[in-house]
């Protein structure tokens, strides 16, 4: 529910089973203890005109169970009520307990704002709400009760309305529509590179210098390759939500050899809740490899845990970081996630890549000169795509979820690059790592265009808004390994 994989295309998987009346009864365990009344009837004898006024005023519906903040916040999966799951949109109280394991976008996604209010992550990963809330209709089990704030007390009221306004903004401004020709462009000059790879190898011989520049090339295709895979992803693309969704397949699957289901899997977590430890898989490095986060890694030395000597992470980062995706861990893993998921389409557009790369170079390289090419390449496109990735969320605030609002939840874990034709392409635009986290399904060649109105937004908050050169943006992921090894070990020694 929390992302757009899928939802958008009619379907009844996406429905849990029954009716609206039967998700009711089949949730509404302890309903007397739960609600603030169970019927119509109870509500008009309790309750005062003056409470029909309001309930007016915010959109309630006579009839619903009502309840409160404190009640939603219990029903997080975990406690108490562990087989409980309810989250807020619009005001409006869902129960995905069953359904999580049948959302669309994966289920740890939507269960990471069990107990919380999720309108505005809804609204920044959905294309076609209308049609999405229709198949969120069986799970409505009420709503807020009309004394109860749309979102929990201690969010920044003020901030979270000034954001929805900035979002009605940007979308009367069209920033939300893309260019395709764009994309077009973009998706040409990978497939120019590929054939100029195989090209440079077939013309010039398979001696060391147009070895060496072809894997060059290869590592380009497979950096761009995967910003190109990322804004289908993120359903920037096309308007139809399943058109986005077969090109993503094609793109991360025959152009780079990964599966599109574990991309959305992990990666809609990654924004839903950025940098945050047991939610955000990006920083799952932690406690295992990294101590990331000034207290996370505090209280990682007090707990008296050392699983790597985290005081050196910020040296043996370079050997263990962004060779992460070479063919020794990362190239296996993907398979068996393919494999063990049965997502039998991804498996064979991935097949695709490995086929037609093994048939246009081995009969040029043979097959010592084939695993080495496609070992450089990918240890080429690993160091690009660590360094580039990392770059806007290391050195960023990590902690434990607190559940702020939607802009500070994002600013706080992101920082931005500056703006250049190199840095725009080389990052595939993530250098505007701040907006495309605010506007997950913005086009990226409109990034530019948002971000004075998001810088003015910060200003008048007082929130921080961080630019940075590239380089020193590449510096800052070292410095801050080395600030928290540090603040681990005297934690480790002292406390």
């Amino acid at each position: 529910m929390l992302n757009a994989p899928r939802c958008s295309t009619p379907g009844g998987h996406t429905q849990p089973r029954g009716g609206g009346s039967e998700a009711i009864r089949a949730n509404g365990r302890g309903a007397p203890a739960l609600g603030r009344a169970s019927g119509a009837a109870r509500n008009r004898r309790s309750r005062p005109v003056a409470a029909g006024r309001a309930m007016e005023e915010r959109g309630a519906e006579p009839g619903m169970r009502r309840f409160t903040w404190e009640e939603i916040a219990q029903r997080t999966g975990r406690g108490p009520a562990a087989d409980e799951r309810w989250l807020v949109i619009d005001r409006k109280v869902y129960d995905i307990s069953r359904f999580h394991r049948r959302h669309p976008g994966g289920s740890r996604v939507i269960s990471h704002y069990a107990g919380q209010d999720a309108t505005d992550p809804f609204i920044a990963f959905h294309l076609d709400k209308t049609l999405v809330k229709k198949y969120m209709s069986p799970l409505l089990i009420g709503e807020l009760a009309p004394d109860q704030p749309s979102f929990e007390p201690s969010k920044n009221k003020k901030l979270v309305e000034d954001f929805r306004e900035l979002r009605a903004t940007v979308e009367k401004m069209g920033l939300l529509k893309p260019n395709r020709a764009f994309f077009l462009l973009h998706l040409c000059h990978i497939l120019v590179l590929d054939v100029a790879a195989w090209l440079t190898i077939w013309y010039f011989g398979s001696s060391t210098v147009p070895f060496l520049f072809s894997a060059l090339l290869l590592g380009t295709v497979q950096a761009q390759a995967g910003w190109l895979q990322h804004d289908f992803g993120h359903l920037s693309v096309f308007s139809e939500s399943k058109w986005n969704h077969w090109v993503h397949k094609f793109v991360i699957g025959h152009l780079k050899g990964a599966p599109a289901s574990w991309w959305n899997h992990l990666h809609f977590q990654h924004h839903a809740k950025p940098n945050c430890f047991r939610k955000d898989p990006d920083v799952n490095m932690h406690p295992l490899f990294f101590a990331l986060g000034k207290k996370l890694s505090v209280e990682l030395g007090e707990q008296k845990k050392k699983f790597m000597p985290y005081n050196h992470q910020h040296k043996y980062f370079f050997i263990i970081g962004p060779p992460a995706l070479v063919p020794l861990y990362f190239q296996w893993y993907i398979f068996y996630f393919a494999v063990q998921r049965k997502q039998w389409v991804d498996l064979a557009w991935m097949l695709t890549f490995y086929i037609r790369f093994f048939l246009t170079y081995l009969p040029l390289l043979g097959v010592k000169g084939i695993l080495g090419l496609h070992l450089l390449v990918r240890f080429i496109e690993s160091n690009w795509f660590v360094w580039v990735t990392q770059m806007n969320h290391i050195p960023m605030h990590i902690d434990y979820d607190k559940n702020v609002d939607w802009f500070s939840t994002q600013l706080q874990a992101t920082c931005n690059v500056h703006q250049s034709l190199f840095n725009d392409w080389f990052s595939g635009h993530l250098n505007f790592q701040i907006e495309h986290h605010l506007f997950p399904t913005m086009p990226r060649h409109n990034y530019w265009k948002v971000a004075p109105l998001v810088k003015s937004l910060c200003a008048k908050h007082g929130v921080e808004y961080q630019c940075k050169p590239l380089l020193t943006a590449f510096a800052d992921i070292v410095y801050s390994l080395k600030d928290s090894g540090e603040l681990w070990l005297d934690a480790y020694l002292h406390k």
